[in-house]
């Protein structure tokens, strides 16, 4: 059975699906400069509407791209906090929009 909302893939070929804050950690802490600089957080769906990324700069730091089309949004930022990283990819995802569930998060 696959993720339920979404799902969390690294470069190496790890997957999480319905990552919790803690298991986005743990995978943004795996990560490295040289094979396995990524991990792309998205539906589990054929077209998926959103997505977020988080990759390993050279200079140090994370690039965290979140995009959502729905909303028009795309945001690009860096960070070198991995808890913060995955905090906030944990709020920013519990208000996406998901078929199946029948209310939605929208204030934090």
């Amino acid at each position: 059975m696959g993720a339920r909302y979404y799902g969390a893939d690294s470069e190496n070929g790890d997957r999480i699906d319905d990552p919790s804050e803690d298991a986005l950690f743990m995978m943004i802490s795996d990560l490295n400069d040289s094979d396995n600089t990524f991990v792309v957080i998205q539906p589990d769906e054929d077209d998926p509407v959103w997505f977020a990324s988080v990759a390993v700069l050279d200079e140090g730091g994370y690039e965290v791209v979140r995009r959502d089309t729905t909303r028009n949004e795309h945001e690009v930022t860096t960070a070198t906090s991995i808890n913060d990283i995955a905090r906030d990819l944990t709020i920013w995802m519990a208000a996406r929009t998901f078929p199946e569930r029948t209310s939605q998060v929208t204030d934090f």
